[in-house]
């Protein structure tokens, strides 16, 4: 298929929430590819759930499967997070996402796969990437909207792991810096900016392990228009923030020139406009096939006070499949 450029994808979006269309977007980690459909004209093999709003039926696992995984190598993984340390020190970035792609095998096909996995927000592409996102990007209701940057995570069965979390300065620093330009971001578009939640606990299911994750919410008040400029808003706001990292436009560079790969859609946003309000979740936890091979793609902060092994088994935790 032909995707729509930055300009006419936001353009699109715009028009389409202009006349008040239900529609489904997609945008890439970069925005330079984006699909923006009405979803009463939406292919039949696209399939979407943002937490209660989805358009396929609800189905039970009813056969056993396998999942492998083959991570980067640890000495892979630490010179490329020695970059992005030296980037640190250099004062260009001061948190930065990085991400590795990894092969997985699993006996599931990918439509299973989403099919089954528990998550709040959930999209399938075409037989060609899924995700299975505990993420929100941002929400709009009336004429406020809110965003939960999410940064942190820890597994829940370690001693006191909730406190450890919370506790923990590197694990602080971090969420404060995305917090902080997720609440600059809110600003370029609204007005009375809020952080309504900081530092609250959820635990997700990761497999055989359960997770803790730690999120903030962030509110902001928007023209009472924002219909009419919906994709004007959004392209303002993005990459995301809490999987790109701070200052953002730098930091947006080094992630380019210090990842081994493309990200695509890997936390790129997708979402749902109903007509009155809008739905929109990070792309995290996230496959695609290539040449029927598949690949996960994950990842995590890094900040000057990063440890390498920590941050690599994180990198590595998050290779699972939610499954029911």
């Amino acid at each position: 298929m032909t995707w729509l450029n930055k300009e006419n994808g936001f353009e699109e979006i715009n028009k389409l929430a202009k006349t008040r269309t239900p529609f489904l977007f997609i945008t890439s980690f970069d925005g330079e590819k984006i699909f923006a459909k009405p979803l009463d004209g939406l292919d039949n093999n696209i399939f979407y759930k943002l937490e209660d709003w989805r358009n396929y039926p609800v189905k039970k696992r009813t056969k056993n499967f396998t999942f492998s995984k083959f991570p980067v190598d640890f000495n892979t993984y630490q010179k490329a997070l020695n970059e992005v340390l030296e980037e640190i020190r250099s004062g260009n970035t001061y948190l930065l996402n990085l991400t590795f792609r990894t092969p997985v095998e699993s006996s599931l096909s990918l439509k299973e796969i989403f099919t089954y996995a528990r998550a709040k927000f959930k999209l399938y592409f075409k037989d060609e990437f899924i995700c299975f996102s505990p993420e929100r990007f941002v929400e709009i209701e009336g004429n406020t909207i809110a965003t939960y940057p999410m940064k942190g995570t820890i597994d829940a069965i370690l001693p006191h792991a909730k406190e450890s979390i919370l506790a923990d300065a590197k694990e602080m620093a971090e969420h404060v810096m995305i917090v902080d330009l997720m609440r600059n971001d809110l600003g370029i578009i609204g007005s009375n900016v809020k952080v309504e939640r900081f530092r609250y606990v959820e635990k997700i299911k990761a497999g055989k392990k359960e997770l803790l994750q730690v999120s903030s919410k962030i509110t902001a008040i928007l023209s009472p228009d924002w219909k009419d400029n919906l994709g004007t808003l959004l392209s303002q706001i993005l990459p995301a923030g809490s999987i790109s990292g701070t200052p953002k436009k730098s930091t947006v560079n080094i992630i380019k020139h210090v990842e081994n790969f493309d990200r695509g859609f890997y936390t790129g946003v997708f979402g749902i406009f109903d007509g009155e309000s809008l739905r929109s979740g990070v792309m995290i936890r996230f496959i695609e096939q290539e040449n029927g091979q598949f690949f996960y793609k994950s990842g995590g902060g890094i900040t000057i006070d990063s440890d390498a092994k920590s941050e690599y088994e994180e990198l590595i935790d998050k290779i699972y499949l939610p499954l029911l």
